[in-house]
């Protein structure tokens, strides 16, 4: 499964959604929200066409790669994905990166890990 890193990173921030008018206002646990998470904020409400807050399929249809992962980010199956459930999978999506990275390092190292 290949989904755009670009988009996963800017809407796979850690911010509640919110709707702060500058970077650095607090989000609602007080936290301050980052421009990156500002920007992943933007991304998706630009993304939600009838701003309900989710995104259907429909809305992601002109963006293949995340209409590809909406199955997997569609966590409660709703047929909707909302930007707690993005926030989710990309969390995921870059851990299983992260692990197959270090995995080709090993190999390429030498240090191969063999797993049971």
């Amino acid at each position: 499964m290949k989904i755009s890193l670009a988009l996963l990173a800017a809407l796979g921030c850690t911010a509640a959604l919110a709707n702060p008018s500058v970077a650095g206002a607090p989000a609602q646990d007080g936290a301050p929200i980052s421009k990156g998470e500002i920007k992943a904020m933007q991304q998706f409400k630009m993304l939600d066409f009838n701003g309900d807050g989710k995104l259907s399929r429909s809305e992601v249809v002109l963006f293949p790669p995340l209409s590809a992962a909406f199955d997997d980010a569609d966590t409660n199956r709703d047929n909707l994905v909302s930007y707690a459930e993005v926030q989710v999978f990309a969390v995921k999506y870059r851990a299983e990166r992260q692990r197959k990275r270090a995995a080709q390092a090993d190999v390429a190292s030498g240090n191969q890990v063999v797993k049971p």
